[in-house]
């Protein structure tokens, strides 16, 4: 069966804009053009969209799209177990959220007692999965499942006031980052400030401080894209390896 541009939008709820869009950039193009100069799509092109909407659900850009349907290897079975996977652990993050928004609700109403923990499990929570989808395999790899765990652990049981602290020595690290590569000056004091806030960040999360630990987390920093990219994004610039060999330099 074939179908028009409008047709295709009203079923898949995609604006015609958009499909529009996407044919100039060679992300879903039409089967054929018609006579009248209309795109015609088929259940291939269905079947495309399909998969690019998935993708999108999951915050993919356009182009990375492209790259991985235009992969002739692409294995649409393994991408929908992907999708479907992938999903799921959305799902349990929003379960979580909405479990720790019923409560607050209800402990607003007065209906029940909320301590300040319960307040910020939800969003804990989130971070966790969100840190363990991107980073588990890595770090576990590197430091141990029994590490890794009483890690975990740890920020689930922080309070409040730590979690509210940890995110103002985030803020002043990249602050401290920021001043660094204005001169990239180890022996500053912006320097020493990046090594100091930087281990005071991790002392919320690590059972313990190691500084050949911390080293070897800053050289898995450099290695990884995802995590040069945070910091790099993070802060505007090219940063990364900068934090790196500050750490390096203080770590003793």
């Amino acid at each position: 069966m074939e179908y028009t541009i409008k047709k295709i939008a009203e079923m898949s709820g995609v604006s015609a804009r958009t499909l529009r869009y996407y044919d100039e950039i060679g992300l879903l193009m039409p089967a054929r053009i018609n006579s009248s100069g209309y795109r015609i799509y088929g259940e291939k092109e269905i079947d495309r969209l399909q998969q690019i909407l998935f993708y999108r659900s999951l915050e993919i850009k356009l182009e990375d799209i492209q790259v991985l349907l235009s992969d002739p290897n692409y294995d649409v079975q393994g991408a929908l177990e992907s999708h479907y996977e992938q999903l799921k652990e959305k799902r349990a993050q929003i379960d979580h959220l909405l479990a720790t928004l019923e409560k607050t609700m209800l402990y607003q109403k007065g209906a029940i007692t909320m301590t300040n923990q319960e307040k910020f499990e939800g969003f804990k929570k989130t971070k966790l999965e969100e840190n363990e989808k991107k980073y588990g395999k890595e770090i576990r790899e590197k430091y141990g499942e029994a590490t890794i765990e009483a890690s975990n652990q740890k920020w689930m049981n922080m309070k409040e006031e730590d979690f509210i602290r940890m995110q103002e020595i985030e803020k002043a690290l990249f602050e401290a980052l920021e001043r660094l590569a204005e001169t990239r000056d180890l022996d500053s004091e912006a320097a020493k400030t990046v090594y100091e806030k930087h281990r005071a960040w991790l002392s919320y999360s690590w059972p313990t401080y190691s500084p050949e630990a911390h080293k070897g987390l800053a050289e898995m920093y450099v290695a990884d894209e995802r995590f040069a990219q945070y910091y790099n994004d993070r802060a505007g610039t090219a940063i990364v390896e900068l934090l790196r060999d500050t750490i390096t330099k203080y770590a003793k």
